[in-house]
């Protein structure tokens, strides 16, 4: 069997939390590598403490792309991240460097490696209709028609996911087929490079849970409940009829932080006690949101075959063969 000649690209998947940015920064400077960053936070501006964006620093050390790409009320597609990152990809490589694609979207990754199906064109007049009928009757009722008409799609979609609810039934009335049928089947292009997928994940839950609590208070330590106040006095936000329906704000603690700072505005009278447990629930609502971003992050992963499996602490030893036994023996010397 001929082997295979493309350069090298290493792909660090996981859940929130996991390491995985310590340890592709770590890569990075030792192989010449670049960051591709698979986050689906991390493309927007101003999301910078909450979605825990590498900052000044990190990328002075290290280039990153994908990035700051979109303001906080602008969407963007996984196909649009596809072309993106493919592109990122072929200029790091005519560069010379390795390509480290980094992150926990599943959405991006399986853009990305594996291709989305060509499908309807978005309509906005038909989009524009569903958003009235989810005002009228609300996003699980339209949960519930998407799962009589597209079971598949529905068992992968959650009923609080207004965006790609909207786009299912969008596909499906503009075309009277489910998108999961126009889904089925499809395959990506060739990668122009070889890719080592490796997913980093503590081996007990207990520990990534740790790790989601500390790092979520390090976030309030650094200033997130001022961020998300930022966030809420830009124009575009602040006049928007329904901001957490937006893909940015539903990124996990931004949609926790904002809810708890209307329950503030909504009462600047509220007594200390009553605020201190208000503070309260919105850190556990935001910390357990964490955590089943989490859960939905690991169930996809597993469905990644060719993907190997490391605790990142206990396991270090064994990534590092694994990265040792992928590169070429010139890499990083």
């Amino acid at each position: 069997m001929t082997a295979d000649a493309r350069p090298p690209a290493i792909a660090l998947m996981g859940p929130t939390a996991s390491g995985k940015t310590a340890l592709a920064l770590e890569w990075a400077g030792r192989l010449g590598g670049e960051i591709v960053s698979v986050d689906s936070a991390l493309v927007y501006r101003g999301l910078d403490i909450g979605a825990a964006k590498p900052d000044a620093a990190e990328r002075a050390r290290v280039p990153h792309h994908l990035l700051d790409l979109r303001e906080p009320w602008q969407t963007y597609s996984a196909a649009e991240f596809a072309a993106d990152a493919r592109r990122a990809i072929a200029d790091i490589l005519a560069r010379g460097r390795v390509p480290i694609l980094a992150g926990g979207t599943g959405l991006y990754f399986h853009a990305l490696l594996h291709g989305l199906a060509p499908m309807p064109e978005a309509d906005p007049a038909l989009r524009a209709q569903i958003a009235a009928e989810a005002a009228a009757r609300g996003w699980p009722a339209l949960h519930a028609e998407l799962a009589r008409v597209d079971p598949e799609a529905a068992a992968r979609i959650h009923p609080t996911d207004p965006q790609r609810i909207q786009r299912a039934l969008e596909v499906f009335r503009a075309s009277g087929r489910p998108i999961s049928a126009w889904q089925r089947g499809h395959g990506a292009s060739r990668l122009p490079v070889r890719v080592l997928k490796l997913v980093l994940a503590p081996r007990e839950r207990s520990v990534l849970h740790a790790r989601i609590a500390r790092r979520f208070d390090a976030m309030l330590e650094a200033g997130f409940l001022d961020e998300v106040r930022r966030l809420r006095a830009l124009p575009a936000l602040a006049t928007h009829p329904t901001p957490l329906d937006l893909p940015a704000l539903r990124a996990v603690g931004y949609r926790q932080a904002w809810e708890y700072l209307d329950r503030l505005e909504a009462a600047p009278a509220l007594p200390a006690p009553e605020r201190e447990a208000a503070f309260a629930a919105f850190r556990e609502r935001a910390i357990f949101a964490t955590r089943q971003l989490a859960k939905r992050q690991l169930t996809w992963l597993r469905g990644e075959l060719d993907a190997r499996w490391f605790d990142p602490q206990a396991q270090r030893a064994e990534l590092e063969r694994a990265l040792a036994r992928f590169l070429p023996r010139s890499a990083g010397a």
